[in-house]
């Protein structure tokens, strides 16, 4: 797996700063939905945000048979024939706000990926990551959804030096796999953004736990942003945008419906969470076994094919 955006060690300018995670409604109309996003984005700024998100798939209804239809090509040095990303970045300049734009079908050559862009406060574009882990699912009777149908999978670990510091990018099923995550930490992001769709079936047995997961092992802040919920579609979003603190805390949530969730993150707060770092796991009485970083190789040995067997993974 190639790696995406800077891993050199971030200094950001504040300590401190705000949070904000754009849960809204997505519709069938692609103009509508972008403007409706510049609104809550705008918002978001004027609420004192400084890192702002949008969930994925925020332009398009989460449907194989709308992917093509909404699909935009993005060349960073010409935004033109992307009329989301130009608004993304229209909002991170003129609001001088990095912006994690949530995902959009990307059609690149005779490919659509579900693509997260990353925008500084200059408006320029700063990374691009394709959702790696596709969701493949067939629950009989309840749910069947296999986004490898339309969708092809990314095969880079995303990590984006910004204003605001290193920020891991996740996309959905993503979340799933802790080995990303652990990556993202090991390179030095102290936050951790997915955006995702989780549905009515994973949303109540997932969502959370998974949170929590991530950002306890890696004591790190973990940042989900979704749709809001729309019982009219077949994958209506589960949505519960969620911001969780390095211990594992819950620091600020919402329910279903629309809303802009704000939450504070601070760097010093991390340092102080991995105070209780311990160096030791006691595996018997009378042993030890000293912890060290994971390395790329462990990482890759964790991936076995067994791991990976209902997944679509490249």
């Amino acid at each position: 797996m190639a790696e995406h955006g800077s891993s050199a060690c971030s200094h950001p300018s504040e300590r401190k700063y705000k949070i904000a995670l754009c849960q809204l409604f997505v519709s069938k109309n692609k103009l509508e939905n972008i403007r409706h996003a510049r609104e809550l984005l705008e918002a978001a700024a004027d609420g004192g945000a400084k890192l702002i998100l949008l969930p994925e798939m925020w332009n398009c209804p989460y449907s194989n048979e709308l992917f093509s239809l909404f699909a935009e090509e993005i060349d960073a040095d010409d935004l033109s024939g992307s009329p989301s990303c130009g608004m993304l970045a229209e909002v991170s300049r003129s609001r001088k706000v990095t912006l994690v734009g949530g995902s959009i079908p990307e059609r690149f050559g005779s490919h659509l990926y579900s693509t997260c862009c990353v925008f500084g406060s200059n408006g320029k574009l700063r990374a691009r990551h394709r959702k790696v882990h596709l969701f493949d699912v067939d629950i009989p009777g309840q749910l069947t959804f296999k986004e490898s149908a339309t969708l092809t999978a990314g095969d880079e670990l995303t990590i984006v030096d910004t204003d605001v510091g290193l920020l891991g990018i996740g996309i959905c099923h993503d979340i799933r796999f802790p080995e990303l995550a652990i990556l993202c930490a090991e390179r030095g992001a102290d936050v951790i953004c997915y955006l995702a769709a989780f549905e009515m079936n994973t949303g109540p047995l997932f969502w959370e736990v998974l949170q929590k997961a991530r950002a306890l092992d890696n004591q790190l802040y973990v940042a989900t942003c979704s749709p809001a919920r729309d019982l009219t579609i077949n994958h209506a979003a589960w949505g519960h945008s969620t911001v969780v603190g390095p211990f594992g805390e819950i620091l600020a949530t919402t329910g279903h419906e629309e809303a802009v969730v704000f939450a504070d993150i601070d760097y010093a707060y991390i340092r102080e969470v991995r105070s209780f770092r311990s160096t030791t796991i006691l595996c018997a009485p009378s042993a030890s076994v000293v912890v060290s970083h994971a390395s790329e190789s462990f990482i890759k040995t964790l991936r076995s094919d067994l791991f990976y067997m209902d997944y679509v993974c490249n």
